[in-house]
């Protein structure tokens, strides 16, 4: 699990998708505001086990 804390919604999903290019993880809409605190919140899941297949890259245990 991973929890995010940023400026905005573009810099969260930004960075969400930067870890999502190299490893599984679960896909996020939205991110969470709360009352009196800057800046929003992302949580995801990611399986460091299981990296994504790409060009020159092969998917392994």
């Amino acid at each position: 699990m991973v929890d995010v804390a940023a400026a905005d919604d573009e810099t969260a999903f930004a960075f969400h998708a930067a870890l999502a290019a190299l490893w599984a993880t679960t896909g996020v809409e939205r991110t969470t505001r709360y009352p009196g605190q800057s800046g929003v919140r992302l949580r995801c899941y990611f399986d460091l086990r299981q990296p994504l297949a790409g060009p020159g890259r092969t998917a392994g245990p």
